[in-house]
C-alpha cells in the first residue's frame, strides 16, 4: 500500500470557525463539533513576559495566579467550575501570552462565560494583600521545584547568553525572587487596568456550540465590559552574536549535556516553517541525523535532539548532546558541531523533508481530537488570530510545509544557523549558581536598577455591577463508545471501539508481564528488553523501522507499567496495515544484537541516574522497595531497576525473557479508531499469522504474596543545598485494583488530596504558600493498592509540611467530616466531567485497557454516574476512615539534611538518614588531551 503523500494528509486538517467582534473589542471565534456534550472555552490575553517592565520580571505569571482568586461575584472561579464537571481548569504565562483555558459540559457554559467575564471586568475588589502574598508564595515554589531538577538552570542561561540585557525574550517567565518579593498590590492593580480589558482578549469557544448561539451568550455577559488600553506592541527581535560565545555550568546531573544555540525568526516569518522542519531533521525524529551518527552510529552520545521554539517575534534555536560517560568532551564537541555543520552546508535529502512533514502532519491530525486544553482545536484558532490576524494560520503552515524543499531547507538553515553560536554546556559537579538569583532583566548588580516605590498608593477599586451566576443546565450522563470483541485464530482477544472523528488508529498490543515480572528475572529486565525491540528486527536496523515510521505518519512506541508490558501504534487510517506489519516485525522478530544492546543498555543506565538525580523519582523509587520488600511490586515503577543488575544483562537475557512473557497467551489487543472489526481483523490475522504460543506453561507472578505490614518512619535522603524537600508517603491498603465496590474511596481520595481543590494541596499551596501543589493518590494494579501523598515543598518548611499533611489525614473525616460543597464537588463535578475524559482515541483506549485489567463490564463509565450518586458522605467518609489513616505511613524525604534534621525533632517517629546516590561522570575529561 502507498503511503498517504503530505499533500493529502494536509486536506485532513481542517478546522472550520465563524468570527465576531463586541463593541469593545473582545474577538471571539467559534468551532462547532458535536462529537461529544462539552465546549472548550480558551481566552487569550494578549500580554505575556517580553512585556514586563524592569524591575518587574515573573509579574505576569504572578498575576495569572491572582486570576484564579475570584472577583467581585464570584468568590472562587474552580469551585464552581470544578463542581460543574470542568477539566482542565488552568491557566499559562508565556512571553507572548497569558491564556485561560476549561473545558465544561455544554450544560455549564454559560456559567464558565460568566466566570471568565467577571474576572475580566470585575476582578479587583476581590484582589487582597493576603492572596499576593500567598499566591506569591507559591509561585516562589514553583520556581524552586523548577530549578531543584537536573539540568534546572539551563534556560536561564540560555537566554542570558542569546539576548542582551532588556531584551523582551532574555528573562525568564517565572522571573527573579528579588522582583517576586518587590511586587505589590499596586502593581496588581495597574497590571489589571493596562493590559486586561477586553480589546486585548480573544475568546475561542469550540465544541458543542455555533455561533448562533454563542454571540447572545457572549454579548450578555461580555458586552458591558468597558475597553481598555492597547497593549503597546514591544520592539524585540532575534539578535545575531558579534562572536561566538560560551558557557559552563557545573550541576548534579549524570552525564555532560552540550547544546548549541540561536535567536531565530518569529512564527510569522517565511523561514519559520522550513526551520522546523530542517531543525527536526537534525534531531527531532527517532532517525534524525544526529541520532543516526552519534548514537547509533559512533556511539558518543546517549541521547541528542534538536528543535525550534517559536514565539511570535523570536524563536529559540537548539541542538542538545548528552555525552556517553567515557567518552572525551573535545571529541563529543567535534563530532557534535559536524554533524550540525554538515546539514546546514549540504541541506537534508527528499525522503528526510517528506519523513519529517509527514510525522509532523500526522501529529496535527491527532490534534483535531481535542476541542479544547492548552493545544486543542480553540487555541489553535485563538493562537492564530493572537499572532497572525488570522485564526487558519495553521493551515498556512501546513500546505506550506507539505511544498518544503530541500533547497527551502538548506537555505533556512544557512541563513540561521551559519550565525554565532552561543554553547551551553553542562557538566556533573556540584552547582556553583543558584535559580535564586537567576531569571530577572538582568542588571541587578546595578545600584540604579528600579526599585518599588515605598509610598506608591494602591487606588480604590471601582465598585462592580451585581451579577449572578448561571445555574447548569442539565447534563446528560456519559454515553462511553461500544466495545466489540473478537479472537484471532491464534486465540488472542481483541477489543475495538470505533471512532471516526478522525482518520487515525490508536492500537495497543499488550502483554500480562510488566516491571513486577522482574521480580522473576533481574531488575530492569523488562524495561530494557522493550527498549531494544524499536532498535532493530532480523530484518530492520533502527534507523530503518524510524524511517519507516516516518514514512507512513505512524508512531510505535514500547513500555510498560508495573503489571503490563506493551507495544503502542498511532497511525493514519489508509497507512494501517504497512504500520501494523511494522509494529508485527518489532515485537515478534527483535535481534538483540550485541551491540544495540548495549547502546540501549547505556541509555537505560543513564536514565536510572538520572531518575536518582530528580527528587520526586529517587523518593518514589526508594518508597516503593521500602513498602514491598520482597513482593513483586518492590520494583521501582519506572521500571529502571538498579545499576548492577541493569548492568549485568546480556542479549541473551533479553531474547529469554522476551520468549518467557511476550506470546500470545498472555497478549491482547486494543485498538480504537476510523476502522470496522471487519477490515482489522484481517489485517491482523496477516500480521500475527505464524505468532503460535510456545507449550511451555505461561508464568505467573506471585502478586498474592502478602507485602510486609505498614510501618511508620521517615527515611530522609540527604541531597545537600536543595531549595525543596520533596515528601512522599507511603502505605499498601489491605485491598487489590480488582476488588468492586472501591468507588467511595476514590472520592474519599479526591477529597483529601486527589484533586487541585483537595484539601491537602488547599491547606499547603492556596492557604501557607509552602508548595507548587500537593497531591495524594490510590494506586489501582491488578494486585495490592498502594496510597501515596507527595508533597514538595520549601526546604524551611519540611517538618511543618509534613505535620499538616499528618493532621490533614488525621483529622479526616473524624473532627472534619466532608461537606455539602466537597459532596458536590466529588460526585456531581465527576459525573459532569466524564464526557471530555474521552475525546481522544488515546484516552478511550486507556480505558478499555483498565477495564480488560481490574475485570470490570465494558460499560463501567456509563453506570460510574449511578454508582457516585447512591454514595453519600457516610459512604466516602468511612472510606477514609478505613484507607486514608496516616498511621503505619512510611515517608520518604529527599532534601538537605542539615535543613531538615532541626525540623524533625519531635515528630514522634523514627527518623533514619542516608545519603542520596552519587552521581555524575568520574572520567568525562578523559580524552581531551
Amino acid at each position: 500500500m502507498t503511503a498517504a503523500s503530505p499533500q493529502e494528509l494536509v486536506r485532513a486538517v481542517d478546522i472550520p470557525y465563524e468570527k465576531f467582534t463586541l463593541d469593545n473589542g473582545l474577538t471571539v471565534i467559534v468551532h462547532t463539533d458535536r462529537k461529544a456534550p462539552v465546549v472548550g472555552v480558551t481566552t487569550y490575553y494578549r500580554v505575556g513576559s517580553k512585556h514586563e517592565p524592569r524591575g518587574k520580571t515573573g509579574f505576569a505569571h504572578l498575576y495569572e495566579h491572582l486570576f484564579f482568586g475570584g472577583s467581585a461575584n464570584a468568590p472562587s472561579f474552580d469551585i464552581p467550575l470544578e463542581a460543574a464537571g470542568s477539566t482542565s481548569t488552568n491557566g499559562t504565562t508565556w512571553y507572548d501570552r497569558t491564556n485561560y483555558i476549561e473545558t465544561v459540559p455544554t450544560g455549564a457554559l454559560e456559567l464558565a462565560l460568566f466566570l471568565e467575564s467577571d474576572r475580566m471586568g470585575y476582578l479587583l475588589p476581590a484582589v487582597t494583600q493576603e492572596k499576593l502574598d500567598k499566591q506569591r508564595g507559591v509561585v516562589q515554589n514553583e520556581k524552586r521545584q523548577s530549578d531543584n531538577q537536573p539540568y534546572g538552570l539551563m534556560d536561564y542561561a540560555i537566554g542570558e547568553g542569546l539576548f542582551p540585557v532588556g531584551h523582551p525574550y532574555r528573562h525568564a517567565t517565572i522571573g527573579s525572587m528579588e522582583d517576586l518579593d518587590a511586587a505589590t498590590l499596586a502593581d496588581v492593580r495597574k497590571w489589571f487596568t493596562d493590559n486586561y480589558g477586553p480589546n486585548n482578549v480573544v475568546l475561542s469557544l469550540s465544541g458543542d456550540i455555533d455561533a448562533a448561539t454563542a454571540r447572545p451568550l457572549v454579548e450578555k455577559w461580555f458586552g458591558a465590559i468597558p475597553r481598555g488600553p492597547e497593549v503597546p506592541a514591544v520592539e524585540a527581535a532575534p539578535v545575531t552574536l558579534p562572536a561566538p560565545k560560551s558557557r559552563e555550568m557545573a550541576d548534579r546531573v549524570p552525564v555532560t549535556r552540550l547544546t548549541r544555540n540561536w535567536s531565530g525568526p518569529g512564527l510569522n516569518h517565511p523561514d519559520s516553517v522550513a526551520l522546523t522542519i530542517g531543525l527536526n531533521i537534525l534531531g527531532g525524529l527517532a532517525s534524525s541525523r544526529l541520532d543516526n551518527e552519534l548514537v547509533r552510529g559512533k556511539e558518543l552520545a546517549v541521547a541528542v535532539t534538536a528543535g525550534a521554539q517559536t514565539f511570535e517575534q523570536v524563536s529559540f534555536l537548539q541542538a542538545m548532546m548528552d555525552v556517553k560517560p567515557g567518552v572525551g568532551r573535545n571529541e563529543a564537541e567535534a563530532a557534535f558541531d559536524q554533524v550540525i555543520s554538515r546539514l546546514v552546508n549540504e541541506g537534508p535529502t527528499p525522503d528526510e523533508v517528506r519523513r519529517a512533514v509527514t510525522r509532523t502532519i500526522s501529529s496535527a491530525i491527532g490534534g483535531l481530537e481535542v476541542v479544547g486544553g492548552m493545544s486543542g482545536k480553540g487555541a489553535t484558532l485563538a493562537e492564530g488570530e493572537l499572532y497572525s490576524d488570522n485564526p487558519a494560520k495553521y493551515k498556512e503552515d501546513l500546505a506550506r510545509m507539505a511544498a518544503l524543499t530541500p533547497e527551502d531547507v538548506r537555505a533556512a538553515l544557512q541563513r540561521w544557523l551559519s550565525r554565532p553560536v552561543f554553547a551551553l554546556d553542562v557538566v556533573p559537579g556540584e552547582r556553583t549558581e543558584t535559580g535564586e538569583t537567576m531569571g530577572g532583566w538582568g542588571d541587578e548588580a546595578d545600584k540604579q536598577a528600579a526599585s518599588p516605590d515605598p509610598k506608591q498608593s494602591v487606588s480604590q477599586a471601582a465598585a462592580a455591577p451585581d451579577r449572578t451566576a448561571p445555574p447548569v443546565t442539565t447534563i446528560a450522563d456519559l454515553d462511553f463508545p461500544d466495545v466489540e470483541h473478537a479472537t484471532l485464530s491464534n486465540g488472542m482477544p481483541v477489543a475495538l471501539a470505533r471512532r471516526t472523528a478522525i482518520p487515525k488508529v490508536s492500537l495497543s498490543l499488550s502483554f500480562d508481564a510488566g516491571f513486577a515480572a522482574d521480580a522473576q528475572d533481574k531488575p530492569g529486565t523488562q524495561a530494557l528488553m522493550l527498549a531494544a525491540l524499536e532498535e532493530g528486527t532480523t530484518t530492520r536496523d533502527a534507523t530503518r523501522i524510524a524511517e519507516e515510521q516516518e514514512r507512513l505518519g505512524a508512531a510505535i512506541s514500547t513500555g510498560g507499567s508495573i503489571d503490563r508490558s506493551s507495544i503502542a501504534m498511532s497511525a493514519l487510517t489508509p497507512n494501517l496495515a504497512p504500520s501494523l506489519a511494522l509494529l508485527a516485525d518489532i515485537a515478534l522478530r527483535p535481534a538483540f544484537r550485541p551491540e544495540d544492546v548495549a547502546r540501549v543498555q547505556r541509555q537505560q543506565l543513564t536514565a536510572l541516574q538520572q531518575a536518582n538525580a530528580s527528587p520526586g523519582s529517587l523518593a518514589q523509587r526508594t518508597l516503593s522497595g521500602l513498602l514491598f520488600a520482597e513482593h513483586p511490586y518492590a520494583q521501582p515503577s519506572d521500571g529502571l531497576g538498579n545499576a548492577d543488575a541493569l548492568a549485568s544483562l546480556t542479549p541473551d537475557d533479553l531474547r529469554a525473557a522476551h520468549c518467557k512473557w511476550l506470546r500470545p497467551d498472555l497478549a491482547r489487543v486494543t485498538a480504537v479508531g476510523d476502522i470496522t472489526m471487519e477490515q482489522l481483523l484481517p489485517l491482523l490475522e496477516k500480521a500475527f499469522a505464524d505468532w503460535k504460543a510456545p507449550s511451555t506453561p505461561a508464568p505467573q507472578k506471585a502478586l498474592g504474596m502478602p507485602p510486609p505490614q505498614p510501618q511508620a518512619r521517615v527515611v530522609v535522603l540527604n541531597r545537600p543545598n536543595s531549595p525543596q524537600s520533596f515528601i512522599v508517603g507511603g502505605r499498601v491498603l489491605p485491598i487489590s485494583g480488582r476488588t468492586e465496590g472501591t468507588e467511595a474511596l476514590n472520592l474519599a481520595n479526591d477529597v483529601l488530596g486527589g484533586s487541585f481543590l483537595s484539601r491537602l494541596n488547599g491547606d499547603l499551596r492556596e492557604d501557607k504558600g509552602w508548595s507548587y501543589g500537593v497531591y495524594s493518590a490510590v494506586s489501582r494494579p491488578v494486585g495490592p493498592r498502594t496510597l501515596l501523598v507527595l508533597a514538595p515543598v520549601q526546604s524551611d518548611k519540611t517538618g511543618a509540611s509534613l505535620r499538616a499533611v499528618l493532621d490533614n489525614m488525621e483529622a479526616f473525616p473524624g473532627e472534619a467530616p466532608v461537606t455539602p460543597v466537597e459532596l458536590q464537588r466529588v460526585t456531581e463535578g465527576a459525573i459532569r466531567a466524564m464526557p471530555n475524559s474521552f475525546q481522544t482515541n488515546g484516552s478511550v483506549l486507556q480505558a478499555i485497557e483498565t477495564n480488560e485489567l481490574l475485570d470490570r463490564p465494558d460499560a463501567y463509565y456509563e453506570t460510574l454516574a449511578s454508582k457516585y450518586r447512591q454514595l453519600g458522605a457516610p459512604a466516602i467518609e468511612a472510606a477514609a476512615r478505613e484507607y486514608l489513616r496516616p498511621e503505619g505511613l512510611t515517608i520518604v524525604i529527599v532534601g538537605d539534611r542539615k535543613v531538615i534534621e532541626p525540623q524533625l525533632k519531635g515528630l514522634g517517629m523514627p527518623v533514619e538518614y542516608r545519603e542520596a546516590p552519587a552521581l555524575g561522570e568520574t572520567d568525562n575529561e578523559g580524552n581531551d588531551e
